[in-house]
């Protein structure tokens, strides 16, 4: 009976599962399509590189949306069960909510180990590498950019022309820039040759000027001076040139775990802020156990006798998801600011919504009168047992 149960149940789970994880992923990748689309239509990057950058995108999607469907799963299917009465035909049968709890607990563990592997691992491994795809579509196409004997204004204050540019397009002769990237004065730079130089370590592109002039003008008009150089580094904003280029920083939520704990350690012996990282670090380990949350929630609220609650799972699952990351949201802001310690903050709606899970799932357990409270439910009532409507 136990086995047939447990196969019966994570059926009724596990589809509805998938079904969200599609659904809720596809809902935040919506919003990264038009980006995509201009990439390849206006930028002209190459379609594998756009796969490339959709797979390093979904983890961080799926950090998010693997609790949110597994809260739907459980909603959905055991809302499923009790509006078809096939929960008061199991607690009938003898069979009790603990029971019914274990299959869901073995695959709370599974979504829970899958959780971790996401934030402690994978995502920051993919923040990294999505960063690296942008750094060399920039690359690329801003040194595909230049053409011979054409002023070239893709970067922000800058007009670069050439007059022979040598194959791969990283050597340039003859080469004229105007730099009014300073309001105070204007630049003419000219040069027998260019380089152009990139820094894989800072994610950094440079025009290296060899054997030129620099003619400056005061944007007032009373000053002028010529300068004679070797050698005139002009770096390039790849971020004005390339929309989707990020500035490139190491943030905490792109290191590993080692290297987050390591930091940490090293601004705590330095007596430097490192709040961002402390709050990145709690928060790795504490959006997993929302799927623990979630499943104490929703398995006492989906197993009471209604018929209209398959119906709501989609709206309630909305509300519940909308509640904790709501929280999560306000603990991270109070955690990065240090109103409150970062591991409170962090664990705060795991703690609140854990401690309401808790209750509800007793009340389930002993089958009291505690969830018809909840108006917001809907038709919420339990089943008169037989005896109640004899003794009427």
């Amino acid at each position: 009976m136990g086995r047939i149960l447990s196969r019966y149940v994570s059926r009724e789970v596990v589809i509805p599962f998938l079904l969200g994880l599609l659904i809720f992923t596809f809902i935040l990748f919506t919003a990264r399509i038009l980006k995509l689309v201009e990439l390849v239509v206006n930028r002209g990057v190459p379609l594998l590189q756009i796969i490339k950058i959709f797979l390093y995108v979904t983890p961080a999607f799926f950090e998010v949306t693997v609790p949110m469907a597994f809260l739907l799963s459980l909603l959905w299917g055991f809302g499923r069960l009790s509006a078809d009465r096939e929960i008061t035909a199991l607690k009938s049968c003898g069979i009790s909510l603990y029971q019914m709890a274990l299959p869901v607990g073995i695959f709370t563990l599974f979504v829970l180990g899958g959780t971790f592997l996401l934030t402690l691992y994978v995502r920051p491994w993919s923040n990294t590498a999505l960063k690296q795809v942008f750094f060399e579509v920039t690359k690329t196409r801003a040194t595909a950019g230049f053409k011979e004997k054409t002023f070239n204004d893709d970067f922000e204050g800058l007009v670069i022309y050439a007059e022979e540019i040598q194959p791969p397009g990283t050597l340039l002769r003859g080469v004229m820039i105007a730099d009014s990237r300073d309001p105070q004065s204007k630049n003419t730079l000219f040069a027998r040759n260019g380089v152009v130089l990139t820094n894989e370590d800072s994610h950094s592109l440079t025009l290296r000027l060899l054997e030129g002039t620099m003619h400056s003008a005061e944007s007032s008009g009373k000053g002028y001076q010529t300068t004679n150089f070797s050698v005139y580094d002009v770096t390039l904003n790849l971020a004005s040139a390339f929309a989707e280029a990020k500035k490139p920083t190491r943030d905490p939520q792109d290191m590993p775990l080692a290297e987050l704990q390591r930091t940490i350690q090293q601004k705590q012996a330095a007596r430097v802020g490192y709040n961002s990282e402390l709050v990145e670090l709690h928060r790795r380990f504490a959006l997993p156990f929302s799927c623990v949350v979630f499943s104490l929630i929703a398995l006492p609220l989906s197993t009471q006798s209604t018929r209209t609650l398959r119906s709501h799972g989609f709206a309630t699952s909305l509300g519940i998801i909308f509640a904790y990351y709501l929280l999560l949201t306000v603990g991270e802001t109070l955690g990065r600011k240090g109103v409150l310690p970062a591991a409170l903050s962090l664990w705060l709606p795991n703690i609140i919504l854990g401690s309401v899970g808790i209750l509800l799932f007793q009340g389930a357990a002993r089958e009291t009168q505690f969830f018809p409270a909840f108006s917001w439910w809907g038709r919420t009532r339990l089943i008169p047992s037989p005896l109640a409507q004899i003794t009427k």
